[in-house]
């Protein structure tokens, strides 16, 4: 999937833009948001010669971290900042500016999804991740039983499903047998089961790593598509943000404008991600 190819490629923006003489950019954080700063660093240094933007991974908690202690100028989340968050970083300033929207997704393995396991509810969920059910036959799957996967407790994506699921960000989940930190890791764990259930970005599923849909109170089965992203049906939507220390100044103002402007909204939609203009 092409997600995976700018994890790997990570390493080409600094291969490429050896030049001390540059002004440097560097970004860390969410796994999910990284793809679009990736391409958007590559596009912008084409146009920008004399600028070398550096952007690494990590988890959303990292990019947090990193712009607190003013190591960074960019940080890329998935998640709110929070409030313990603020208070550990007082001499700065967190401004989040928003760059698109996106799904925190339960996938299952395609064996799963093919036997039946195309939706769930958030109780169902919620008793999984809790430990209280370990085997796809209780919910009439089949019988295998259930890897469970985490993760790691810096991961946004973990916030925001967590906070839904188990009514806490930061809530353990004891039913967990394997707990893994970026995308593509997941993705990887996902294929080479064939009893899976993890969660995943909404632009990180393919045909071997299924999302479901989620069953609400009503009954209704909402699937997690970009429309239903777009129109708030879908029940676990996110935010995805560029944070800096106080509003963004020179060089750095221009790139994240880059990635505000109709150029810059078009690699969000490309990856798959929603824009912030609908």
């Amino acid at each position: 999937m092409k997600k995976n190819l700018w994890i790997f490629c990570i390493p080409f923006l600094f291969i490429a833009c050896s030049n001390n003489n540059k002004t440097v950019i560097n970004a860390s954080g969410s796994t999910t948001v990284l793809p679009v700063i990736s391409i958007a660093a590559e596009q912008f240094m084409k146009t920008h010669p004399d600028v070398k933007i550096i952007v690494n991974a990590g988890g959303s908690g990292v990019g947090i971290n990193q712009v607190g202690a003013q190591q960074i100028e960019i940080g890329m989340i998935s998640r709110n900042i929070t409030e313990k968050e603020i208070a550990q970083y007082p001499n700065t300033n967190f401004v989040v500016i928003p760059i698109g929207r996106d799904a925190v997704v339960p996938v299952v393995s395609s064996e799963i999804y093919d036997a039946g396991i195309k939706s769930l509810s958030i109780e169902q969920l919620a008793k999984i991740y809790r430990g209280e059910i370990a085997n796809w036959k209780e919910l009439n799957g089949p019988d295998k039983d259930i890897l469970v996967i985490d993760k790691e407790a810096a991961r946004g994506t973990r916030h925001v499903f967590m906070e839904i699921v188990l009514g806490d960000k930061e809530a353990e989940a004891a039913g967990a047998d394997l707990v893994l930190g970026a995308n593509n890791e997941e993705q990887t764990a996902i294929v080479q089961s064939d009893a899976a259930l993890g969660i995943l970005s909404n632009a990180w599923m393919n045909k071997d790593v299924k999302g479901i849909a989620i069953i609400m109170p009503n009954g209704e089965i909402i699937e997690p598509t970009l429309a239903n992203i777009i129109n708030g049906k879908f029940p676990i939507i996110r935010d995805l943000d560029l944070i800096t220390n106080g509003e963004p100044t020179g060089i750095t103002k221009e790139f994240i404008d880059y990635i505000l402007s109709a150029e810059g909204q078009k690699i969000v939609e490309e990856n798959e991600y929603v824009s912030i203009s609908k």
